[in-house]
């Protein structure tokens, strides 16, 4: 059976048992009124009756008081007290309306008979009295036979009292037991809707309450825990519970929703904080490789489930190579061409799948499926830098980066980048020689300064050429400054591109060179020297379609510690460059031993 129809007997039986009671409780209630009307009615007749004996008896007594005395004040009173008395129809009326039955009326007549004779005895004791007969007035009122029906008078308002007890003393026991049989009736039934009452209220609070509160509580004290997971009963009820279970539904809902707010507040917390960190990272590095070595430290923290690499344009060969990569990307290569790649060509973030389709960059290795990738240029302000690749195999794991966050990404790489290479740039100005791009005369006391303390340090002696191109003034004077500037850049480049692993070539100003070597002892640093001289006197440099006389070069070398000290290396070599000059040019002239000089 169901629920509904268990609780919609138990409804109707509970209704009728209370629609009983309460019919028991108006009917305990009737006879319990008829029963206060019986006791009324009773004392009304009591009272009915007692005046009528006490009116006869008080007028009886005034009568002989007053034939005794003669004072008129006790005939005033008895006159008053017969005045008091109504006639006997009036008398009768009141006691007939009391609720006296025929035969109480009839013997109430009597009674009224009785105390009329009485009333026609004392008027003639009066009458007497008034003649002047005292003693036979007296004798008259206490008389035998007066005092006879005086005694008859009282035994028939005995009787009569005795009469109006016994019926309505029956009247009053039958409305009595009436009364408590039907409030024993109303009390059962009453007891009986209780039982049912609570039967039913038990039920219901069970199935309809109980059982769905311990759900809810349940449900409230899991989701009071951030588990979002529950599921909320449904009761597709109008009442509290079915509102309450609503209302759960609801905050469920809602805590969901927060919960995929919060975690995605949380990811964009600290993608924003890895970023700050990046950022910050990056503008404190020196070159390229401290900014290599930041974005592969930070990027597997930025985007934690993609693979990723850096790439760095080599504008020479316009080919972007791999700079450093993180959590093994697969589908590109470590090199490929620049134009390969839709982002540069764009100069914006480029995808080829997700929520709007584009073409593959051609540097992808598709094979099954197009990969879940990111292009995301890194751009300065003289065009691309660089790259930033980015990829996942798994695009749930990406839906939560943003391509906002990526872009800045790029931004702030593609600015660092920039900012190096310009700091470089302005470096490589500043440190080298913009005619034959080698070193200048600064790069060379920076150089000496680092190089002094560490070869000193290890013992390694330090060897330096001083180099100088004979007659240079006659290229100037016979062919213009621009061909003096030809045969610098030639000489330059001469030395630079002969120079080894240990050696470091300046140009020390006008047309002077100086080739430092790390290694070489005094011998060493001649033989290299008479090299470098073979290798000048060799050069053909044309200018203007016309070729130019033979360059040559005088030498000066000086080696430390064996010759100088290494503080003075340079000016003992000028000084042997002077005296190769004095000999007559085009030759390698060595400084003196040090216990020579």
């Amino acid at each position: 059976m169901r629920l509904a129809t268990i609780t919609n007997w138990a409804y109707a039986i509970t209704v009728t048992l209370t629609v009983a009671s309460g019919a028991a409780m108006l009917m305990a209630t009737s006879t319990e009124k008829e029963e206060r009307q019986l006791v009324a009615q009773r004392y009304l007749l009591d009272q009915a009756t007692s005046r009528l004996d006490v009116a006869v008896l008080g007028a009886t007594d005034l009568a002989r008081q007053y034939v005794i005395s003669g004072r008129p004040a006790d005939l005033t009173a008895y006159r008053q007290e017969l005045a008091s008395l109504a006639d006997m129809e009036e008398r009768t009326r009141s006691i007939r309306d009391a609720g006296a039955s025929a035969d109480e009326i009839g013997a109430l007549h009597d009674l009224i008979s009785s105390t009329d004779r009485l009333r026609d005895a004392e008027r003639l004791a009066f009458s007497a009295f008034a003649s002047g007969q005292r003693n036979a007035s007296i004798e008259s009122l206490f008389s035998l036979d007066f005092e006879r029906e005086l005694d008859g008078l009282r035994k028939n308002v005995e009787r009569f009292q005795d009469r109006l007890d016994h019926r309505t003393d029956a009247a009053v026991q039958q409305a009595v037991v009436a009364s408590k049989l039907w409030r024993t009736i109303a009390e059962l039934t009453l007891a009986l809707t209780g039982l049912v009452f609570a039967f039913v209220l038990y039920f219901v609070f069970r199935r309809r309450v109980l059982h769905p509160v311990v759900k809810l509580s349940d449900v409230v004290s899991r989701l009071a825990a951030q588990d979002f997971a529950v599921e909320p009963p449904t009761y597709d009820r109008i009442d509290e519970i079915g509102d309450m279970a609503q209302a759960l539904r609801v905050f469920r809902e809602n805590g969901i929703v927060r919960q995929r707010l919060e975690h995605e507040r949380e990811i964009d917390r600290a993608m924003r904080d890895s970023l700050s960190r990046m950022t910050e990272r990056m503008h404190g590095c020196s070159n390229v490789q401290d900014l290599v070595r930041v974005v592969q430290r930070f990027g597997p923290e930025f985007v934690p489930q993609m693979g990723g690499r850096l790439y760095l344009l080599d504008d020479a060969r316009d080919i972007l190579t791999e700079a450093c990569s993180w959590n093994g990307p697969v589908h590109t290569e470590s090199e490929f061409i620049a134009d390969e790649c839709w982002g540069l060509r764009r100069g914006s973030l480029h995808r080829p799948v997700g929520a709007h389709i584009d073409i593959p960059c051609a540097h992808l290795n598709i094979d099954s499926h197009i990969p879940n990738s990111y292009c995301l240029p890194l751009m300065g302000q003289h065009g691309a830098l660089g790259m930033l690749y980015l990829e996942s195999e798994d695009d749930a794991k990406t839906e939560h980066v943003s391509d906002e966050y990526l872009r800045m990404l790029a931004e702030n790489v593609g600015l660092a980048l920039d900012n190096l290479r310009l700091r470089e740039t302005l470096q490589q100005l500043a440190m080298a020689d913009p005619l034959t791009k080698l070193q200048n005369r600064r790069q060379l006391d920076i150089w000496l300064g680092t190089q002094m303390e560490e070869t000193e340090r290890s013992g390694v002696p330090l060897s330096c050429a001083m180099i100088d191109i004979d007659f240079f003034k006659r290229f100037n004077d016979d062919h213009g400054h621009e061909a003096g500037d030809a045969v610098l850049r030639a000489v330059g480049g001469a030395l630079k591109s002969s120079a080894v692993d240990s050696e470091s070539v300046f140009r020390y100003g006008g047309e002077e060179f100086v080739v430092l070597m790390i290694g070489r002892d005094a011998q060493g640093a001649i033989d290299r020297a008479e090299k470098i001289r073979a290798v000048i006197a060799a050069l053909v440099v044309e200018y203007d379609g016309h070729r130019l006389r033979n360059v040559t070069a005088s030498i000066g070398v000086a080696s430390a510690p064996s010759q100088c000290s290494r503080t003075a290396l340079v000016q003992v070599a000028d000084a042997a460059l002077l005296r190769a000059k004095r000999k007559g040019r085009n030759m390698v002239e060595t400084a003196a031993k040090l216990e020579e000089r």
